[in-house]
């Protein structure tokens, strides 16, 4: 057993800095990258990519990375594990196999992690008894599973531990919790047990921290902000853990950025209901038990955490078709600015009634005013305002109505408020509305699959 290991987040999501995986792997010293590609509407895009190419499906740039990245975390035996892999990670597996024949890097072992995608088993998981209602509202599936545009379960880290136990080098899978990413290492290299609550909740919490990359290490930071060196290259997160469930969240000397408790207690915030239960497939972490304590520069301990058994359930995270958007911007400016914005909303929603044209919803936002906070926006002296983006909205399942939107915004330019410029947007796009629907399904039905790609 290794008396520590350093895990390093590379991404928090697809899309973020490119350079951050590249920095972690050679600035200093790491025993593991984990990447953090997914979220609930990154399925569905990937959904959709695989349905036009099989091949794809998976976070693209992840080949690409691996010709910058592979040959060093060879050398230095950094393993990495991603859910990168999306709705087809053994495509992904393969591509990155590519790339290591084409370095001549010889001996690099991928393990995918698969069986979390249910979208084309519904109607025989519903036969075995898995309800799948929405558990946010109780909904019954049958109201929008024709119109489902994916369905993954999420699976939590002991899949990857058994890929690591494998012998593999890099670990890429489908729907992974992110937490998961960074706990299954500290399983694997620890040998802890799968009832041990306080330890598994603890690699839980440091999943949590990494799981956004730099959002940990002074990136959106609410606190003295501006007193954060060098953001052009900053430091993503490392979660230096020991076997007995202690973590150090630091980050590379040489990068940018600040870890201190501020920077750590915003990210233990983030997207949390229940601190006392936070309900992962391998654990229930209780985040009032979280004690913090700056041990350094750019080094903050967090010990003393306690957990509770697991659930008997996964949940599952869908996506479905729900209609069609569009939305549409006109830029007024000063003198009386918002005032200009505001009569060309009621004009354009006058008219859309007139019309008879049905919506969802619409919504209206006065960027420069109160598209951030809405209707906590202080009041202000229009005088001092020099100029609005006036930026509509609307949803409905009905084509027609939001096609005619599109039409009745751009002849305000002549038939409104003066003063006005910047005409952008209005029409609608095929299934352009996607909606969420999170399920609970028990775990006796659904199996991760764990293999070596050749």
């Amino acid at each position: 057993m290794k008396d520590k290991i350093r895990i390093a987040s590379g991404q928090g999501f697809w899309g973020d800095l490119m350079d951050a995986p590249v920095y972690q792997v050679t600035r200093g010293q790491i025993d593991y990258l984990v990447m953090d590609y997914l979220a609930e509407v990154t399925m569905s895009i990937l959904q959709k990519q695989k349905n036009k190419n099989p091949e794809m499906g998976y976070a693209r740039d992840i080949p690409e990375l691996m010709i910058k990245i592979l040959r060093s975390c060879k050398e230095n035996n950094i393993k990495i594990i991603t859910n990168g892999g999306g709705v087809n990670p053994v495509s992904c597996a393969k591509a990155c196999k590519k790339v290591a024949a084409d370095l001549g890097i010889e001996g690099v072992k991928i393990a995918v992690v698969h069986g979390d995608n249910i979208l084309s088993s519904i109607d025989d998981l519903l036969d075995k008894g898995a309800g799948l209602s929405n558990m946010e509202t109780g909904e019954p599936i049958e109201d929008v599973k024709s119109r489902f545009l994916s369905a993954n379960v999420y699976f939590g880290a002991f899949p990857i531990v058994d890929a690591l136990e494998k012998g593999a080098d890099i670990v890429i899978t489908g729907r992974t919790t992110d937490t998961g990413l960074t706990l299954a290492p500290m399983i694997y290299e620890f040998g802890w047990k799968a009832d041990d609550w306080d330890l598994l909740s603890a690699g839980t919490v440091a999943g949590h921290i990494l799981e956004c990359g730099a959002q940990a290490t002074g990136g959106n930071f609410l606190g003295d902000w501006e007193s954060i060196e060098n953001f052009e290259e900053i430091g993503f997160p490392i979660a230096e853990a020991y076997p007995t469930g202690e973590i150090i969240i630091t980050k590379h000397e040489s990068l940018g950025g600040l870890v201190n408790v501020e920077t750590v207690s915003e990210q233990l915030l983030y997207e949390i209901g229940d601190p006392k239960n936070y309900i992962t497939p391998d654990c229930v972490a209780d985040f009032t038990t979280i004690n913090l304590i700056q041990t350094g520069e750019n080094r903050v301990e967090i010990f003393g955490i306690k957990g509770k058994p697991a659930t008997p359930f996964y949940k599952v995270s869908c996506s479905y078709e729900d209609g069609y958007s569009a939305v549409g911007t006109l830029t007024y400016s000063w003198p009386n600015a918002l005032t200009k914005a505001k009569k060309a909303d009621l004009i354009l929603r006058g008219r859309l009634e007139k019309l008879g044209l049905k919506f969802d919803e619409i919504r209206t936002e006065f960027v420069g005013y109160n598209a951030c906070h809405g209707p906590l926006a202080p009041a202000r002296d229009e005088n001092e305002i020099s100029e609005i983006m006036l930026r509509v909205a609307v949803r409905s399942q009905d084509k027609s109505s939001v096609e005619r939107f599109g039409r009745e915004l751009a002849p305000l330019v002549l038939t409104g408020p003066p003063s006005v410029t910047g005409f952008a947007g209005g029409r609608p796009r095929p299934s352009d509305v996607v909606a969420y629907w999170p399920a609970l399904i028990e775990k006796s039905l659904v199996t991760p699959i764990v293999e070596i790609v050749e």
